[in-house]
């Protein structure tokens, strides 16, 4: 038989009913574990654990239930747990049906001393995440975003033309697109004025010959026709080299080749240019000079203060990730478009490498300087409540006190303090909203016990 069926009937009776008293009693423990905490109203804790005294938040002793130092505490008056202005001397509810908060002497006391100043332990600072950064004085820059396409710098586009009548017979750049170098051979021209005037350069350079041993007159007058050839064969933009060679070979040649004036890439190119009869003026090559390009950009007018030929921008493209150019303002425009409010400029980009192609699309960024010198401070520390600024300040041995400040221009997430603060002070960048509110209590304490021992 089991130890249970050998026990007598009183034995078990006693077990069940000790069995019975043990769970009676977790379940009270539980009750009061749960209910204590429920009688607490939140503000009403916050109060009493930022009252002064040497007491911080959570610090032992912050919370005696009735008594200090042995004395009943007593209530002076209760207020509303959502409006500290509004009191009644008497226990009463809100609309909202929340009891009033009784205001004992000892904390208007602790209030009178402190006045607006929270002093909180470190540890619970820390536990808190309550951070503090020292105010400073820098220049305070302005991030501005806009985004643009790049294009051909217009100041290095060359339009290739004649100046004389004739026929074009050979053609060496063919494709558009295609990079030639300055002096590289673009077409071969027979034109019949400059076969004429290479004649007259020939023939003046036998006649300055046979009168190596005239008089002094006669000899300056045949110098004279050869550099009248030779200027008027260099005003058709017939290359020196081209001259010389004309010059040293004695002989006249049929054609003549129209070389690059500058390095660039095909931008246009004439239609059937070979074997076409050209007139002067005729565009018949157009080069674009890609060693720098221009990028096209819009800024909000009220941006433009900032905005300058020579302001230095910061450009990113999709096409090469991770990198970034540079490239300075060099026009402004002076009309502001009437439907976008807004202002087109031109940025000069170098293109180092011919990387850079006409058409990408780029995002830029300034950032000039809006204030020289600034006393500056984290705009995360600021409390803006539509009427005035505040930071909370530390000042020593654990205290803290709301400051008003007066606010100037902001950018790169920091803002200007005209007035209000000093460089080296330190403000709260983070917890700040519940120490001022702890503060904002303090001081509607304050006005209430004095309001009151004015009656």
């Amino acid at each position: 038989m089991t130890q249970d069926m050998q026990s007598s009937p009183p034995a078990r009776g006693r077990r069940r009913l000790a069995n019975l008293a043990w769970v009676l009693l977790g379940c009270a423990v539980t009750l009061v574990l749960i209910a204590n905490p429920l009688r607490l109203r939140a503000i009403d804790t916050l109060t009493r654990a930022l009252r002064g005294g040497g007491h911080g938040v959570g610090a032992p002793g912050s919370d005696a239930a009735g008594e200090r130092g042995g004395k009943e505490r007593k209530v002076l008056f209760y207020r509303n747990p959502m409006n500290p202005a509004i009191t009644s001397p008497t226990a009463a509810k809100d609309e909202m049906g929340m009891d009033y908060v009784p205001v004992y002497e000892d904390e208007a006391e602790d209030a009178a001393g402190q006045g607006a100043t929270v002093r909180i332990d470190p540890g619970v600072a820390q536990n808190m995440n309550v951070r503090v950064e020292r105010v400073e004085r820098r220049d305070l820059r302005r991030e501005i975003r806009t985004v643009g396409y790049l294009e051909y710098d217009q100041q290095k586009m060359v339009s290739v033309t004649t100046k004389y009548q004739g026929w074009v017979e050979k053609v060496f750049v063919n494709y558009i697109g295609e990079a030639v170098k300055k002096g590289a051979p673009l077409f071969r021209i027979y034109a019949p004025e400059l076969v004429q005037t290479q004649q007259d350069l020939l023939s003046a350079l036998a006649f300055a010959a046979r009168m190596e041993k005239a008089p002094d007159e006669a000899q300056r007058r045949a110098r004279s026709l050869v550099d009248s050839a030779r200027q008027r064969l260099a005003y058709w933009d017939i290359a020196p080299a081209q001259i010389e060679r004309l010059v040293s070979g004695g002989d006249v040649l049929r054609t003549l080749v129209v070389t690059a004036p500058a390095d660039g890439v095909v931008m246009k190119r004439a239609e059937g240019l070979e074997g076409m009869a050209v007139r002067p003026g005729m565009e018949l090559f157009h080069l674009a000079d890609l060693s720098s390009l221009w990028l096209s950009v819009e800024a909000f007018e009220d941006q433009l203060a900032w905005l300058k030929p020579g302001s230095q921008a910061h450009i990113s493209l999709s096409y090469f990730p991770g990198e970034t150019f540079t490239g300075r303002v060099r026009f402004v425009e002076p009309q502001v478009t009437e439907k976008t409010r807004t202002v087109s400029l031109r940025l000069e980009v170098p293109n180092r490498g011919g990387r850079l192609r006409s058409g990408m699309y780029a995002t830029v960024r300034f950032l000039p300087v809006v204030v020289k010198d600034a006393v500056v401070v984290p705009e995360l520390a600021v409390l803006r409540t539509g009427e005035r600024n505040v930071v909370v300040l530390q000042t020593g041995k654990g205290g803290f006190a709301p400051r008003e400040v007066v606010l100037g221009r902001s950018g790169e997430g920091s803002v200007e303090v005209t007035s209000g603060l000093q460089e080296g002070d330190k403000v709260v960048t983070s917890a700040q909203f519940l120490i001022d509110s702890e503060s904002n209590l303090r001081e509607a304490l304050l006005k209430m016990v004095a309001a009151k021992d004015a009656r």
